[in-house]
């Protein structure tokens, strides 16, 4: 293997479980993605909740990505995933909804419900593409007055 394709193949991103050691990390990319970002603290009790599955998206010791779900009985909830701004546009959103899914059914999830932001175009088609579909809408939920879509899909 020469020395331009090992760095090549280095510079993959790789999904892996989210960590409490990843919570700053974490935090930096959340505020980064959204109007009102998550403190690390907040990241840090998420981290630690034994409901909620988090996974990470490195690329090489960079974390780029992430998606967090709280469990319950055989339901989740899509709490966030972000990706880092520089990386967006290039499917690693896909990549990392499609291993949270497949993890979250080898758990026993039998249905996984998220909220976006109807404005939102990139998450819609995203989550469309992975074959959720709307089942609700809450009014006024996000500032400025846009409409959450409340969005399903069932795993089996």
């Amino acid at each position: 293997m020469t020395i331009v394709s090992r760095l090549l193949a280095a510079a993959q991103p790789t999904v892996s479980a989210g960590r409490p050691g990843d919570a700053a990390a974490i935090a930096a990319l959340h505020a980064a993605s959204f109007r009102r970002g998550w403190g690390e603290d907040e990241v840090l009790q998420l981290l630690l909740d034994s409901a909620v599955v988090a996974h990470r998206l490195m690329v090489r010791r960079t974390l780029v990505g992430f998606i967090m779900s709280r469990v319950a009985a055989d339901e989740a909830e899509i709490l966030s995933v972000a990706i880092a701004p520089a990386r967006r546009g290039r499917g690693l959103s896909r990549q990392l909804l499609d291993f949270h899914i497949r993890s979250l059914a080898g758990r026993g999830v039998r249905a996984v419900f998220l909220e976006v932001d109807e404005h939102n175009e990139a998450a819609r088609r995203l989550y469309a593409g992975a074959g959720f579909a709307e089942v609700g809408r809450r009014q006024g939920y996000y500032e400025g007055g846009a409409a959450a879509l409340v969005l399903r899909r069932d795993l089996g």
